[in-house]
């Protein structure tokens, strides 16, 4: 999303404190129904780039969770609030991703570990999921710390006095998040080792895409400075391309 940094004061924000711990216990409930999911398809523990997979997500939370709660605990309240004001078909979007990139690419991938539906694709591949997971996880992370409007949910934040982002990643490209949600799908897929995992893992990235596009259209019309914005940063998601 692209929207400016600067965050109101929490005490005008009375649901900081109830806005945070929803949003931690949102992380805690994904996590702990992706283990689940991933283990229980696999029919046992003994899965090692599941662990891999895991740890990286805690790591990332464990390392980017406080650096944002220090520097930005209001964007972390926005993101554990309700829907309220949220778009029709960013409600879509945003459960199907999670249907494709949670539920899915988990089931299948355990799956996959359990019946060997695909060969093991090396531990080259794998690692090199593990990078770009990482890599989606960060860029996501940074996103959220450089913009204090970053909320799950596609919506002009009047009630938070929403402007324009132009620092950190925003400065290359509009949706920068979005980038980092994309790439979280496919990272997965490749580090569980499965290609059949690849499969929700496209169908989640290109949510994002459509997501961006329409979200894209949304600002340009509704936050003042956007349209500007847009001008000096020609890119939705990947510089000189798109």
């Amino acid at each position: 999303m692209s929207e400016e940094s600067g965050i109101p004061a929490p005490e005008k924000r009375p649901s900081l404190v109830a806005g945070i711990v929803a949003r931690v216990a949102s992380i805690a409930v994904a996590l702990a129904l992706q283990m689940v999911i991933l283990f229980l398809a696999a029919g046992g523990l003994a899965w090692t780039w599941a662990w891999v997979y895991l740890g990286i997500n805690l790591a990332i939370v464990a390392i980017g969770g406080p650096i944002m709660l220090r520097t930005s605990p209001e964007t972390v309240a926005e993101r554990g609030r309700g829907l309220q004001g949220t778009q029709e078909w960013d409600k879509a979007i945003g459960a199907l991703y999670l249907l494709s990139f949670y539920f899915l690419l988990s089931l299948v991938a355990g799956l996959d570990a359990r019946f060997h539906w695909t060969p093991a694709p090396g531990a080259a591949w794998n690692t090199g999921g593990a990078v770009v997971l990482a890599a989606g996880m960060g860029l996501a992370v940074w996103a959220m710390i450089a913009n204090a409007y970053f909320s799950t949910a596609v919506r002009i934040q009047g009630d938070r006095g929403q402007t324009v982002c132009r620092s950190g990643p925003y400065r290359f490209v509009r949706h920068p998040g979005y980038v980092g949600f994309a790439l979280q799908p496919l990272g997965s897929a490749l580090l569980l080792g499965s290609l059949w995992a690849l499969i929700p893992g496209l169908a989640a990235a290109a949510l994002m895409v459509i997501r961006t596009l329409l979200e894209d259209r949304l600002l340009e019309s509704e936050l003042p400075g956007y349209e500007e914005y847009a001008q000096q940063v020609r890119y939705r998601l990947v510089p000189g391309i798109w």
